[in-house]
């Protein structure tokens, strides 16, 4: 069973992009409110510090205010914002905050 997980993935394959990286992390309906997400963020923060990541971003729906909040608590700030550019997985268009983390101990 999966209780959530988290990643990291390249931005761009140039070199001066090389410590750019988006971030997912899921947890499952069945475990939303008990901190998990915010955990799992909170560790990634490091570890991507360790690898000599500067830069998280995300792209997260406007109405999952929960992520927003949790990305907030971990340090993220709106950098940006894109109206109707994906589609959930009903087909409806959504809107996505653009976060973005810069690391206090790289830079």
């Amino acid at each position: 069973m999966v209780v959530g997980w988290i990643a990291l993935s390249p931005t761009s394959g140039r070199y001066a992009y090389r410590g750019v990286v988006e971030v997912s992390v899921y947890v499952d309906d069945r475990y939303h409110g008990q901190g998990i997400g915010t955990e799992l963020l909170k560790r990634e923060c490091a570890e991507s510090e360790k690898a000599g990541f500067w830069s998280l971003y995300a792209a997260i729906f406007s109405i999952n205010r929960a992520s927003l909040a949790i990305h907030r608590k971990c340090g993220f700030r709106e950098v940006g914002f894109r109206e109707k550019i994906a589609k959930d997985r009903f087909g409806a268009w959504q809107d996505t905050v653009l976060m973005e983390r810069r690391s206090p101990v790289i830079l």
